[in-house]
């Protein structure tokens, strides 16, 4: 599944609320900026890197890495939730350093492809003025969402709105943006943008190791469930009875790469494999889904717990782990 392709950025967002830059009136560019994570979740358990600035002065993408987690004119990090569940639970977005509300957006719907208008790309949204020139954007914020006005000063930390689903956009994240003097800079790699796979400090006050890929959800179901059910947050089943048709464990992931390897294996109570299968990626995307299950046995399914463990692997190193759980009931 291919992100579609969001031309709009901040600088572009400012225009649409009809405010000027100005930057030739801004003071003189400071050499760095020290930026907290912008959202207040646990990295690689609640909320996931998607895509990264483009790295490539050309058609092609790529990331800070030179890997493959960027499209096309990508400007922004994409900060996700899993699913529309996690994003009704609300998490908030988070000022990244200490400044001055620009502007603001709020009162789109949350309703991503389907509603938002191609001048609304950047959906709901706040973008904050820094000192020395550096400014940041925080786009797809959800519909009434947003805390802040502009001129509010605000600290590293302050709440800012919650993730959304506004503006062109497939999947609950926020697009963050960081800018020097108008210029768009790659928090992760702050240099030579037409570069990648160099060693630089990062923007970010605690520096980020991502493993650039993940596995998101892992659920039991009755049947393999449809990706509509997945994105929704509504394919996981916590009681199946024991004349259940099938036991079916899924695992949702972001970024998986060709080749990387994903075992899915299913344990009852007292550790014993009930089933276990491996296999290979066959193709780079932003997000898949994987299932793997078996029919009803004779007499049905014992009654009791049981444990699912999926593992994704690139090139023979563990990137990713995570853990579900189902009861067979007798009722």
């Amino acid at each position: 599944m291919q992100p579609v392709r969001l031309r709009e950025n901040a600088r572009s967002l400012i225009g649409r609320f009809s405010l000027a830059l100005a930057f030739l009136a801004a003071p003189a560019a400071a050499d760095t900026i020290s930026l907290a994570f912008p959202v207040d979740c646990t990295l690689g358990q609640d909320c996931f890197l998607q895509q990264f600035p483009d790295r490539d002065p050309g058609p092609g993408a790529r990331d800070y890495a030179c890997g493959p987690q960027s499209y096309d004119g990508h400007t922004g990090t994409d900060i996700r939730l899993a699913d529309f569940e996690a994003m009704a639970q609300g998490y908030a977005v988070i000022a990244a350093a200490p400044g001055t509300v620009f502007a603001t957006r709020d009162g789109l719907a949350d309703g991503g492809l389907a509603t938002a208008t191609q001048d609304q790309g950047c959906g709901n949204a706040v973008i904050l003025d820094h000192a020395g020139g550096w400014r940041t954007a925080y786009c797809h914020l959800a519909q009434g969402s947003v805390t802040v006005r502009v001129g509010d000063m605000v600290e590293t930390g302050t709440p800012l709105g919650l993730i959304g689903y506004s503006g062109l956009t497939e999947f609950p994240h926020v697009d963050f943006q960081v800018l020097r003097d108008g210029a768009l800079v790659d928090p992760f790699n702050p240099t030579d943008p037409a570069t990648c796979g160099t060693q630089a400090p990062q923007l970010w006050t605690d520096p980020i190791d991502h493993a650039a890929g993940g596995v998101m959800r892992v659920g039991f179901a009755d049947a393999v469930p449809s990706f509509a059910d997945i994105r929704q947050g509504d394919a996981d089943q916590a009681q199946l009875p024991i004349d259940s048709g099938a036991l079916v464990l899924w695992a949702y992931l972001h970024s998986p790469r060709a080749g990387d390897a994903l075992s899915l294996r299913v344990t009852d109570a007292d550790g014993h494999e009930v089933m276990a299968h491996s296999l290979t990626m066959d193709a780079t995307q932003a997000q898949a889904f994987r299932a793997f299950g078996r029919r009803m046995p004779d007499g049905g399914w014992p009654v009791g717990l049981y444990r699912g463990e999926v593992v994704m692997t690139r090139d023979g190193t563990v990137i990713a782990r995570r853990a579900g759980r189902v009861i067979v009931t007798g009722d």
